[in-house]
C-alpha cells in the first residue's frame, strides 16, 4: 500500500497526487514512469513520475481524470492509500549539456516534461519553455517551470491566456531567431507530430515521448506498439522516448483509438454504480 500525502487539482480534470514510495523516490530518474493500481480489481495505469522527494521518500503523479481508472485514482484524498506502485520503468531521459534545450509541453503532457526540462536546466543548459493549452483553465505547471526556465512562452488556442495560437507557432518563433541545440516535446500525439514536422524543417534534433500510448507498461500486452525509422518498438520497454522524427504518429494515432468502445462502456458502467 502507498499512502497519498497530499492531493490537489491542478485544472478540473488534472490532479497532482504525492505518494509515500521510499525505493521509487530514490532510484528514478527523469523520464521513467511507474505503474499504479487502485485495489485488486482495478487497471494497472502507467504513469510518469512528474517529481521525487528522496528525504521524504515520496514521488508526484499527476493524472487526468479521462475514464474509469483515472477517475478512480484522482478521486482518492489524503491519507487514502493506492493498492500498489510498481517502478520505476522505463529508459530514463538521456540528459547532457548540449546548448539550448527547447522544451515543448502540451496539455497534461507538460507533467512529464517538468522533470525532463529541469533536469536539462541543471545539466547547465539553456532552458526556453514553451506550453501549450486550450485555455488558460487548462493550463498546468506554469509557475514551476518557470521556476529554472531562462525563458518562457505560453500559448492557448482560444488567446485567453499568453499567447493566441497552437503552441507550434511559439515554437516556430523560437526557431527563427535562436539557435537551438534540441527539442523535447510531450503532449498530445497530434502536437508531437506537428512540433517534429516543424523541427525537422529546421534541422533540430527532437525527442518525443510517447507515455500516452501505453496500457501495460511491461511489454506484454502489446498495445504499446509503435513504427520507429520502419522498426517495431514497443514504448514501455524501448521507450517512453524516441528521435520524434521518425515516429509514425498516423499509425499511434489510430492505435490510441483502439481501445475506445471498451473504455466508453467500462465508464459508463462505473458512473451507472455510482448512482
Amino acid at each position: 500500500m502507498n499512502k497519498i500525502v497530499s492531493k490537489e487539482f491542478l485544472s478540473e480534470n488534472v490532479a497532482r497526487l504525492v505518494v509515500e514510495a521510499p525505493q521509487i523516490s530514490r532510484k528514478q530518474s527523469p523520464g521513467q514512469f511507474v505503474i499504479v493500481r487502485t485495489d485488486v480489481k482495478g487497471e494497472r495505469i502507467p504513469l510518469t513520475i512528474a517529481d521525487a522527494d528522496k528525504e521524504n521518500g515520496t514521488i508526484t503523479l499527476i493524472i487526468q481524470r479521462v475514464g474509469t481508472s483515472s477517475h478512480k485514482i484522482a478521486g482518492l484524498d489524503r491519507d487514502d492509500s493506492l493498492l500498489d506502485v510498481s517502478g520505476p520503468l522505463g529508459r530514463p531521459t538521456r540528459i547532457e549539456k548540449v546548448g539550448t534545450v527547447l522544451a515543448c509541453g502540451g496539455g497534461v503532457g507538460i507533467a512529464p516534461l517538468y522533470p525532463i526540462a529541469r533536469a536539462f536546466k541543471e545539466a547547465g543548459n539553456k532552458l526556453i519553455t514553451v506550453l501549450g493549452a486550450r485555455s488558460r483553465e487548462l493550463l498546468i505547471l506554469e509557475n514551476e517551470m518557470a521556476v529554472f526556465s531562462d525563458e518562457m512562452i505560453v500559448m492557448t488556442d482560444d488567446g485567453s491566456y499568453g499567447q493566441k495560437g497552437v503552441i507550434t507557432v511559439g515554437i516556430e518563433g523560437i526557431l527563427l531567431r535562436e539557435l537551438v541545440h534540441l527539442a523535447v516535446a510531450i503532449g498530445p500525439a497530434v502536437m508531437m507530430k506537428f512540433v517534429a514536422l516543424l523541427t525537422k524543417k529546421y534541422n533540430i534534433p527532437t525527442v518525443a515521448s510517447l507515455n500516452t500510448i501505453m496500457v501495460d507498461g511491461t511489454g506484454m500486452c502489446g498495445a504499446c506498439r509503435v513504427s520507429v525509422g520502419g522498426k517495431t518498438r514497443f514504448v514501455c520497454v524501448d521507450g517512453p522516448e524516441f528521435d520524434a522524427h521518425e515516429i509514425d504518429y498516423d499509425e499511434m494515432i489510430k492505435r490510441l483509438n483502439t481501445y475506445k468502445r471498451e473504455e466508453k462502456n467500462s465508464f459508463e458502467d462505473y458512473l451507472k454504480s455510482l448512482a
